[in-house]
């Protein structure tokens, strides 16, 4: 019986971690998509360009991508120093 309220508990505590990641993945989507208007407008006001720029448009989508990758480089970097040190400690 003991083992059963283990398992249990801890399955509560999984489900509890993934809601809450995915709580949070959606703020940052939420605060993503307020980023994106953000820099589009001081692209806009700083160069502007004809409303349908095909060239624009790419450039801000490589732009993007690239500072994505940059963040999620040093995120994972950062990310695996953390479980060298916890494993250490």
């Amino acid at each position: 019986m003991q083992t059963l309220r283990t398992e249990s508990d801890k399955f509560r505590a999984e489900v509890t971690k993934q809601v809450s990641t995915y709580i949070l993945a959606g703020f940052g989507i939420v605060a993503g998509l307020a980023w994106n208007e953000a820099i589009r407008s001081l692209i806009d006001y700083i160069y502007p360009l004809p409303q349908n720029g095909v060239q624009a448009k790419f450039l801000y989508a490589v732009v993007i991508t690239i500072v994505v990758i940059l963040v999620s480089m040093a995120v994972l970097r950062s990310n695996r120093a953390h479980d060298k040190k916890s494993r250490h400690d």
